[in-house]
């Protein structure tokens, strides 16, 4: 893998990211990824170049497991080779009324138990995992900025939220000379069904890294899914065990008009490049032009792994990229919806 500039940090980080919210999460009772597992992912991750690597407090089960796997994992390595990323904000202790959110108490009480899980005495990137309705954005800003004061933390960035309480953020942050957010963390991917332009246009304005999350749709722009009823784009068929035949989610956030109609282009183009679907759509994120682009990947198998890491050696023509993106469009210039 090549590497790319964080946005406007000095720090160069692989062109895909690993996503570990799978280490030691439960699914009906399954554990999808164990330790020995996670860190046979870790190691092809990092043997295929990749050194940026994405975790929160909240990912497995308990809350923390996926921090633990990584810290071990990073005890063997040379914790310099590593850019490392968590983040706060969902409940992480159910009967501690300040086990949540972006108040100062919790930010301050959960950053210890992050470091201390990962066996490391700073994060490369700190997120908010989400937007506080119940905490000023001063609080939260002026809690985060202490942290990158005190050497515990290096960069800022947010996760999902809407664009004016993105640049709301920023211009308090300006506003206070406190540290602002350097990298964003949507959901986007080619045939997302909401519009996230006024959100990316305020990244690229601001020279924000844009590093999304589920690029690959919960597995849809894979290709592995079959659409059962031309009438109805939530109809269809998924194969057993995967995540379209046990998720509700995946219906709600997945299945869409424009999905299938960007699916098809993506396919196409698969087949004229001779790469996957899902190369060919991390491909698409990558290639962005507006903002710096790293795609948060994630894999239960070291094959899933190699595949997806394999889209850095994919390439598509801007013809190919602008045919991505227009299949969102009708013959009209209107978006497909649902």
């Amino acid at each position: 893998m090549d590497y790319r500039q964080l946005g406007s940090t000095g720090t160069r980080v692989s062109e895909l990211c690993f996503g570990t919210w799978r280490f030691g999460r439960r699914t009906s009772g399954v554990l999808e990824t164990d330790e020995s597992d996670a860190h046979e992912l870790l190691d092809a991750f990092a043997d295929a170049g990749g050194n940026f690597i994405d975790s929160a407090n909240v990912y497995g089960d308990p809350n923390g497991t996926s921090e633990s796997y990584i810290g071990s994992w990073l005890a063997d390595r040379d914790r310099a080779d590593f850019v490392i990323t968590s983040k706060v904000y969902f409940g992480f202790d159910d009967e501690n009324p300040n086990g949540s959110g972006l108040s100062r108490t919790h930010i301050r009480n959960q950053i210890d138990g992050t470091l201390e899980r990962l066996g490391t005495d700073y994060l490369d990137l700190y997120y908010i995992h989400r937007w506080d309705e119940q905490t000023p954005i001063e609080e939260t800003l002026s809690a985060l900025d202490r942290l990158v004061e005190e050497g515990k933390v290096n960069y800022l960035g947010a996760s999902t939220m809407a664009a004016w309480q993105l640049m709301k953020a920023l211009w308090k942050s300006d506003g206070n000379d406190y540290e602002r957010f350097e990298v964003t963390q949507p959901l986007f991917h080619a045939g997302y069904y909401k519009d996230v332009e006024e959100y990316l246009s305020v990244c690229a304005d601001q020279d924000l890294a844009v590093c999304p999350y589920s690029p690959l749709a919960g597995g849809f722009l894979t290709g592995k899914y079959t659409r059962d009823d031309p009438d109805d784009p939530k109809s269809v068929r998924a194969p057993d065990g995967s995540r379209g035949s046990f998720d509700d989610r995946f219906e709600r956030f997945y299945l869409s008009e424009r999905g299938w109609k960007v699916l098809d282009e993506i396919r196409a183009v698969a087949d004229e490049v001779d790469a996957t679907p899902a190369q060919v759509s991390l491909r698409w994120l990558m290639d962005q032009q507006a903002f710096t682009c790293i795609p948060i990947i994630g894999a239960r198998t070291v094959g899933q792994l190699d595949e997806n890491v394999a889209a850095a050696d994919v390439s598509i023509s801007r013809e190919q990229h602008d045919r991505i993106t227009d299949a969102r469009f009708d013959e009209e210039g209107r978006r497909w919806g649902h």
